[in-house]
């Protein structure tokens, strides 16, 4: 009886001990709401939860590991001989409108989004027109100054911006962001270059006024990489492309950005509704379909320093989880007649303005 006795004791307390165990193991782990849920004080700072304190920087929301590569590691690209005959413009115009020393931001995509504030849940970095807004029409831009050195180019260049990772602790919000767009870091300012370049098959026709554009798909992860455009890469690694994950340049310098916006116009129309299809891409070699007249070509490229490893990504939509295959940008030209006269007669000289 007794030794019965000391065997029920023994097993008690061995199963209050595993209980034990397992309540202490429930405690140290997040509940979801604690994993994925910040907190703000009055001032609109990120206060960040117990979560955000022990757990990587870019939250749950935000890329893994797995969406970075060290640019050492992507595959060279092989290109190919020039395309192009003896009609076409092989001109190249700079526009050089800064890097937004200006800190215009918002989360406001007047293209797609137009009448509605914070209509991009993402925040997006902009030159050129310094009005540009969910609440901008075509008269508010044509009236508005630029910080283009062009005072004819009033035109709006915007994309979404790219944030340091480490601390998100240091955060400032700026106004119409959201706490639940999930776009947490310091926002860091790139180098900016946009260049206009000729059709290698055509002379180029001036772009309307007013004319809307949009490369790349802020949707994309979730769409399945339909109208995926990203295209990501390092100073001194321009044989390397990567489109659906961040590269790791050495020491985090000249991480790049190339956003290259369609440039075969229907000749009719300013805007469509899916934004894409009133203006649309060359094919392989360069050649406009049938039906579409070559515009100026943009390429807005985009270099930043960033802290080392995987510690950067761009803001997105909170289902598209910060992913490099969702960059993208958009571009509505308001340039006054005489601008745009001059960019394409140096495309179609051939000069180099």
């Amino acid at each position: 009886m007794i030794a019965l006795v000391v065997g029920i004791v023994v097993v008690a307390m061995a199963g209050g001990a595993l209980v034990g165990v397992a309540l202490t193991a429930d405690r140290a782990r997040p509940t979801r709401a604690e994993s994925t849920a910040p907190t703000h004080d009055r001032s609109g700072r990120a206060r960040p939860t117990r979560a955000e304190s022990t757990a990587p920087a870019h939250g749950r929301s935000g890329p893994v590991p797995a969406d970075y590569v060290a640019i050492e590691k992507v595959p060279r690209v092989r290109r190919g001989p020039a395309a192009g005959n003896d009609r076409g413009s092989s001109g190249t115009y700079t526009a050089r409108c800064g890097s937004n020393q200006e800190g215009h931001y918002n989360s406001d995509n007047v293209i797609v989004s137009p009448g509605v504030p914070n209509g991009a849940h993402h925040l997006h970095d902009y030159v050129g027109n310094t009005s540009t807004s969910a609440a901008s029409t075509d008269r508010s831009l044509a009236a508005a100054p630029t910080t283009c050195r062009d005072p004819g180019d009033r035109s709006a260049y915007y994309w979404p911006v790219l944030r340091d990772l480490v601390d998100p602790r240091t955060q400032a919000r700026f106004p119409g962001e959201s706490e639940s767009d999930r776009n947490v870091g310091l926002v860091l300012r790139p180098a900016v270059s946009m260049v206009y370049s000729g059709n290698p098959f055509a002379p180029v026709t001036a772009m309307p006024r007013f004319l809307r554009v949009v490369t790349g798909n802020a949707k994309a992860l979730t769409a399945g990489g339909r109208n995926a455009r990203a295209r990501w890469t390092c100073r001194g690694f321009a044989d390397r492309v990567t489109a659906d994950r961040y590269p790791l340049c050495p020491a985090g310098r000249g991480l790049t950005r190339i956003l290259e916006f369609p440039s075969c116009w229907d000749g009719r129309n300013t805007d469509s509704a899916n934004h894409r299809t009133h203006v649309v891409f060359p094919d392989a070699r360069g050649a406009c379909p049938p039906g579409t007249a070559a515009v100026p070509k943009l390429t807005i490229t985009l270099t930043y320093d960033v802290p080392a490893g995987a510690s950067f990504a761009i803001d997105s939509f909170p289902d598209q989880r910060r992913a490099a295959t969702t960059d993208h940008a958009d571009f509505v030209n308001v340039m006054v007649p005489g601008s745009m006269a001059r960019l394409v007669g140096c495309l179609n000289a051939g000069r180099r303005c």
